[in-house]
């Protein structure tokens, strides 16, 4: 099913002219009203007049999430703040938060690019959308709650915070046709059904739209066999708009681009130089259509391709792989973004702690945990256990702190894990 044949099946001739139009509209509104721009426009040189189509964009510089930190709080919108009737935003745990603002117009187009990807997949007006993400400065939960009230679905907003002996009674009991939540978030459901005695048949439910994080074809499998339903892959980003930029359609062939409001490239991320369909790259995105702070060939450090030839379904727009990988070394533990560089912060700052940890991302029996290997001086390993347990406690709150999550911390010996680097 298509929500608007008029952007979703245009011709490519007619896509890049739109495309053209309105990247010329939005370096204009950049330049005037965004310092930053205008600054690195003038510094590179960059005449935007000279830009005469998408495919000139390589010509102009690219922006990183830096840029963003350097810009906190609203230096990097368009507009006036009077104009902004929505803030979302990054946690900030690795330093400044990256915010992001809406105009009415941009929540309009938000809703309009995410009803597509539920269209897309079979949900219609007379379905119980359930969704377990987030509903916080992140931008999952709201996201998707939009795009399924303009299709004039039931939403059900339960949250990833519910318990989930909660959440699977409101899904048998609402009569939920449709999840929408992580992939690990997914197959957790599916361990305590099993747990519980829940057969999937006693539910309704035959539609799951996942993403947050990268997930493979057989956890895929998994997630189908398990729950009973069809399990589809979406691909968004806060600091562009949230979900929504692009998603499977039923033939699970790709995840279409919204190319009306998105424009894609891919690059070498060592060279920056851009790469042709079906290489893997970077991700680089830039806004076609956002009022409140659009970005300009911002790097996501997400890994994909750009894929070559049409989809079965209609459609005309480009398609994307799904996300392979990154570039740097995030760690994406239940969709949340992880830098190392975080734990250590903490880690560092505790006393009789060894400079060597290791990061254990465990996925068993649809549960997921982050444990935190720690070597310590041996005068604490053999110390009194409650000095012991005290320390432990510790460094646990701290990192649920700076992290928001709840991790496992084992102490090790000293030399464990560097003699287990040496190994390898």
């Amino acid at each position: 099913m298509i929500f608007n044949s008029k952007y979703e099946t245009m011709t490519r001739e007619d896509i890049q002219q739109l495309q053209t139009e309105r990247l010329q509209s939005t370096l204009n509104r950049v330049y005037r009203n965004v310092a930053f721009y205008k600054n690195k426009f003038d510094e590179c040189k960059i005449d935007i007049e000279k830009i005469q189509g998408v495919e000139d964009i390589k010509h102009i510089p690219f922006t990183v999430k830096e840029d963003l930190r350097q810009s906190y709080p609203y230096d990097m919108f368009a507009v006036p703040l009077r104009d902004i009737v929505r803030i979302h935003s990054s946690s900030g745990t690795t330093g400044k938060p990256i915010v992001v603002g809406y105009t009415k117009n941009d929540l309009n187009h938000w809703s309009e690019i995410v009803a597509r990807l539920l269209c897309s997949v079979g949900v219609t007006d007379n379905d119980f959308v359930q969704i377990a993400l987030d509903y916080s400065l992140f931008t999952g939960g709201f996201g998707f709650h939009g795009g399924a009230e303009k299709i004039g679905a039931g939403v059900i907003p339960s949250s990833s915070d519910t318990n989930i002996e909660k959440q699977l009674y409101i899904m048998k009991d609402y009569k939920t046709s449709v999840l929408i939540s992580t992939p690990g978030y997914a197959i957790t459901l599916a361990s305590y059904m099993a747990e519980m005695g829940l057969h999937p048949e006693e539910l309704h439910l035959k539609v799951g739209l996942f993403g947050a994080e990268p997930w493979s074809e057989e956890l895929r499998h998994q997630i189908e066999d398990k729950l009973h339903i069809q399990a589809y892959d979406n691909y968004g980003l806060s600091e562009i708009m949230g979900p929504g930029i692009s998603g499977e359609c039923e033939q699970k062939n790709g995840l279409h681009i919204n190319e009306d409001q998105f424009l894609v490239e891919v690059i070498d991320p060592k060279t920056g130089k851009s790469l042709g369909p079906g290489e893997t790259g970077e991700l680089v995105i830039t806004n076609l259509f956002k009022e409140g702070c659009p970005l300009i060939r911002y790097r996501t450090g997400d890994l994909a391709s750009l894929l070559p030839g049409t989809c079965s379904c209609g459609r005309t727009l480009t398609r994307m792989s799904r996300v392979t990988g990154r570039t740097d070394n995030v760690l994406i533990f239940k969709g949340i973004k992880i830098m190392p560089s975080q734990i250590e912060e903490v880690l560092l700052k505790a006393e009789n702690i060894k400079p060597h940890y290791r990061i254990l991302n465990k996925k068993e029996g649809g549960s997921e945990e982050l444990e935190i290997q720690v070597e310590v001086s041996k005068e604490i390993l053999f110390d009194e256990v409650k000095k012991m347990l005290e320390m432990k406690n510790n460094i646990t709150r701290r990192l649920q702190d700076e992290l928001g999550i709840e991790v496992k911390i084992s102490f090790v010996e000293p030399r464990t894990l560097r003699n287990l680097n040496n190994k390898k």
